[in-house]
């Protein structure tokens, strides 16, 4: 009977399932949020994470819009708006692509390409600070977790197209 209660009792504990995502939401908006006020101070304040996110998918050796559409999961029209949002601000350009003159190449200026060491330099910065609040053995045990549960064929960086960027 006492056994029956205490499980009774271990279920009432247990988290409901929703709050997982919600709680994982959290810390990667925690982290978000402190990025961006960090790189406002450092010379990029209008860097918003769908920029972040466009930055990566372009790469070092630049996309076009259809490819930066495809690893976005948007369309190439909203792809575009990006690709011109990110002009606008200093951050990409479009380039002739040498190996095919048909085709336009959005690069990385040397802005783009110092917002995202910035940001490297600000997530590792994010992540002692992590390291020290929860202990830095937990943090790597925590990271090797989340690692398991990710999709084997790696990240997608089409995060911002659920959240309407």
């Amino acid at each position: 009977m006492v056994d029956e209660k205490v499980n009774q009792v271990v279920e009432l504990r247990k988290p409901p399932g929703f709050e997982l995502p919600l709680l994982l939401f959290a810390g990667f908006r925690s982290i978000i949020d402190r990025l961006h006020e960090e790189l406002a101070a450092q010379g990029h304040p209008d860097v918003r994470p769908a920029h972040g996110f466009a930055m990566q998918a372009i790469g070092t050796g630049g996309a076009t819009a259809s490819e930066l559409g495809r690893r976005l999961n948007v369309s190439k029209q909203a792809a575009g708006k990006t690709v011109d949002r990110l002009v606008a601000l200093g951050y990409a350009e479009r380039a002739d692509d040498s190996a095919d003159g048909r085709r336009k190449l959005v690069r990385l200026t040397p802005r783009g390409v110092d917002a995202l060491a910035t940001s490297a330099a600000i997530f590792d910065e994010l992540r002692a600070r992590w390291a020290e609040s929860l202990g830095a053995q937990r943090l790597d045990e925590l990271e090797s977790a989340l690692r398991a549960m990710a999709p084997a064929e790696g990240y997608r960086l089409d995060a911002a197209s659920w959240f309407g960027s």
